[in-house]
């Protein structure tokens, strides 16, 4: 995931372009760029690898104009290089480019097309760039040129064009990639989030799939590829909502489902250094190594994000975790050991059961940290210590991404222990690298919809109940899934143990009774296809979900590979959206199921 941003018809086109960049870091920092034109025949090109510091570093008052693009990366296609960070340029030094998203075909297009262009980057994004140069060179306009390489890429996009030839213009298109069109008072602007522009206008016109847009100072031309016209009216944001606005999504769930990337890279960029290195507060570290025992506290989704975390702790840091029910250890508390330190799973921060036992356990003298995603939270406030989920606001009630990043600040804590206690484990893996697999993983899984979707249709359109089978995390996986699909859809859903379905379960299996199983550890994998196997010979419909490595003929989902430990943050994104469409193709409230609050404020 990148960020853009785009100007045109505004004197300080850099100063936006450079404050939008900074607002969208969130979505990559390996490298940042801009392009600004005066429309009088001056131009500037400004590249740099790192953060957005680094680019404004290089960004003096001499580079002015009234039109440009900017683009922070998170590299896909490519290391992180100038050579491959954006703007990218044809040959010919006529067009500028800025790219979010992932071209599947950039490779066949080259062979087919550009087999005598010279490439300065590996990016399917130059591919693109050199393509519309190619058609327009053969005589079409910019617009036409734009057009017709966009009928023949396949994968997700979102663009950002500008012609040296016609600076007055500046073309747009999106395909599955988010990008918006802010509407000023003689100036409009492009961006990825509505955030990056909200100190320049709160109208936004929203852009669909496969539409090409043309901008202008004073107006907004919006055609589907086959050329005809769309008028859409502006909406708009208030400043103070913020991440926290649905924008065009039908519901929040989706929008935050969508946003579980963004996160991943937030998170690696709040904790970690300029070396790329963990940094956890030095009391908080303090404190984590002197604990012989680590006890995780939590409820509901964020229970099952413990159950991940355990493992994580333990492989990682080499430290025995534990994980608690918070209802349950609130009034059965068990032995302890002799340095505990009690960790707090919360997304809201206010979660009354939790907070008997933060309450009970800091009476005893123990260490606390709480994790959340409201660090003004109650919780926050009470705990010794407290670190940020910076999710942003989840407003449905079914958590998602709250979820994933409490897998992602374990595993980063993890290895920050490990690390400072040398622990062998932590320091044969890269959990910056890891994250980075994760957030392109899920995008690439957030891609699928359209199949998922059908595949929600297919299982669960008629069943009132429905099993999730893993072993591991799998199984940890399985637990979050089901709960995922009964609170939104109200189908009886369980998560199960693959192998201890034998042991009593399968005799609930019925013709046609939906199965998700998930398939993503090499030492468990063969074992829970058998399982799968099993239940299929006696009439179950059985969706099999697997990474690549461990993927078979049989598979219907492949996901890409990551290390096991962090397998829930692929895994989990198809069930999420299995429960999301589930629920949607019911007509039901995705956001507010019956009976649910967000914040449970009582025992």
């Amino acid at each position: 995931m990148c960020g853009i941003v785009g100007v045109i018809g505004k004197k300080n086109t850099t100063e936006i372009l450079m404050q939008g960049l900074e607002k969208l870091e969130y979505r990559g920092y390996d490298s940042a760029g801009i392009y600004v034109n005066d429309q009088a025949g001056h131009d500037y090109l400004v590249k740099r690898v790192g953060r957005i510091k680094n680019l404004e570093a290089a960004v003096d008052d001499s580079i002015q104009g009234t039109l440009g693009i900017g683009h922070t990366r998170w590299a896909t296609n490519g290391k992180p290089s100038v050579a491959n960070s954006h703007p990218h340029i044809s040959n010919d030094e006529r067009f500028y480019l800025v790219h979010n998203g992932v071209i599947t075909n950039a490779n066949e297009l080259k062979r087919q097309y550009l087999l005598d262009i010279e490439f300065a980057s590996e990016t399917d994004t130059e591919v693109v760039v050199q393509l519309i140069a190619l058609f327009a060179r053969e005589g079409l306009s910019a617009k036409e040129a734009f057009r017709k390489a966009l009928t023949m890429v396949d994968g997700s996009y979102a663009f950002s064009l500008v012609d040296r030839l016609t600076p007055d213009t500046l073309f747009v298109a999106k395909n599955k990639s988010p990008l918006l069109i802010g509407k000023g008072d003689g100036f409009n602007v492009v961006a990825s989030d509505a955030l990056a522009m909200l100190s320049e206008t709160d109208q936004f016109v929203e852009m669909k799939d496969e539409e090409i847009v043309a901008l202008t100072q004073d107006g907004i031309a919006i055609e589907t590829l086959d050329g005809t016209p769309v008028h859409r009216e502006a909406f708009t944001v208030k400043m103070e909502e913020g991440d926290a606005s649905k924008g065009t999504y039908p519901f929040y769930m989706l929008k935050e489902i969508d946003e579980q990337p963004i996160v991943m890279r937030r998170l690696v960029k709040k904790y970690t250094n300029d070396r790329g290195e963990v940094e956890l507060p030095k009391p908080l570290l303090a404190a984590l190594k002197a604990a012989d025992r680590l006890y995780i506290v939590a409820a509901g989704t964020s229970y099952h994000a413990g159950l991940v975390g355990k493992g994580l702790f333990e492989k990682l840091a080499g430290v025995p975790t534990e994980v608690h029910l918070a209802s349950e250890f609130g009034y059965n508390q068990p032995l302890l050991s002799e340095k505990p330190l009690f960790i707090f799973l919360t997304q809201s921060g206010e979660t009354a059961d939790i907070r008997q036992v933060l309450v009970k356990v800091k009476a005893q003298g123990y260490p606390t940290l709480t994790i959340t995603n409201v660090l003004s939270s109650t919780l926050a406030r009470e705990a010794d210590y407290q670190l940020g989920l910076y999710a942003g606001p989840e407003i449905a009630v079914a958590s998602t991404k709250a979820y994933t990043a409490q897998v992602a600040v374990e595993a980063l804590i993890a290895q920050g222990l490990g690390e400072a206690k040398n622990h062998r484990e932590a320091e044969a893996f890269d959990v910056v690298h890891q994250l980075g697999l994760a957030a392109a993983g899920q995008q690439a899984l957030i891609d699928q919809k359209d199949a998922i979707h059908d595949w929600a249709t297919d299982l669960f359109s008629q069943s009132r109940n429905a099993f999730f089978i893993g072993r591991g995390t799998d199984y940890d996986v399985s637990l979050e899934a089901a709960l995922k699909l009964k609170e939104i859809s109200y189908v009886q859903a369980e998560g199960f143990a693959a192998g201890e379905l034998k042991h009593g379960t399968i005799a609930l299996i019925e013709q046609d009774t939906p199965v998700v199983a998930f398939i993503s550890d090499p030492k468990t994998a063969a074992h829970t296809r058998s399982n799968a196997d099993e239940i299929a010979a006696r009439g179950a419909k059985v969706l099999r979900i697997a990474t690549e490595s461990q993927s078979s003929e049989e598979d219907q989902l492949v996901v890409d590979d990551i290390d096991p430990m962090l397998a829930p943050l692929l895994m989990i994104i198809p069930g999420q959206l299995l429960a999301y469409f589930t629920s949607f193709d019911r007509g039901y409230d995705v956001d507010r199921p019956r009976n649910l609050a967000k914040s449970v404020t009582v025992e």
